[in-house]
């Protein structure tokens, strides 16, 4: 009985195969616009971009940074255009994880995991993070008895952001996942022209 129940089950998740490109699509999709953002926003702000990314003190202290700043830039956003139609979704993911992993290393390394500041309840909690926390209360103490809170807060609450590596190695799992599912079925470029190849495979053949 046991056995025959686990075997239906596995028929029906099994038939659900049918449907696996709906996973690769979605990573797609909601990759593209974080990249098409961090792309063009760097060209927008060109210059500030390479000062950034060259300063040692302020910034990222890398080498040739005009040259850094281009390739990171043409990456996101041409990245964020493959992603889209899903055309060399496997190849464009290595640069792009490339560029997680800088950003990783000399962005959002030394602020631990957390994006936004968590006090001593969270798992990933630190004492810059701690700290922070316990300015925030203090800065919306100030709010409430100075200022319109409500209004303050109406469309969201007061954060500190802590620029940890949390959203950067999102990104770096799911480029990852790309990587190595690719695409995926029917909506995309990369299996239109692989199907193509296996015709014209099977016709010479």
């Amino acid at each position: 009985m046991v056995i025959r129940f686990m075997t239906q089950a596995r028929s029906l998740l099994d038939a659900t195969r049918r449907f696996d490109f709906i996973a690769p699509l979605l990573l797609r999709l909601y990759l593209a616009p974080i990249f098409w953002m961090a792309g063009t926003q760097k060209f927008a702000h060109f210059d500030s971009t390479v000062a950034w990314f060259g300063n040692p003190d302020s910034g990222l202290g890398l080498p040739f940074p005009t040259v850094m700043a281009f390739l990171a830039a043409s990456t996101e956003t041409v990245g964020a255009v493959l992603l889209v139609v899903g055309f060399s979704v496997r190849l464009i993911s290595v640069p792009l994880i490339v560029t997680m992993i800088v950003a990783m290393a000399t962005v959002h390394w030394q602020h631990g995991w957390l994006a936004i500041a968590e006090g001593s309840g969270s798992l990933f909690a630190n004492e810059r993070t701690i700290g922070a926390v316990e300015r925030l209360d203090r800065a919306k103490d100030i709010l409430r008895e100075h200022g319109n809170y409500e209004w303050l807060t109406e469309n969201g609450s007061l954060v500190i952001l802590n620029n940890g590596i949390e959203f950067a190695a999102t990104y770096l799992i799911m480029l990852v996942a790309l990587f190595f599912i690719g695409a995926g079925r029917y909506l995309s470029v990369d299996d239109w022209i692989g199907r193509w190849l296996d015709r014209r495979s099977s016709r010479s053949g």
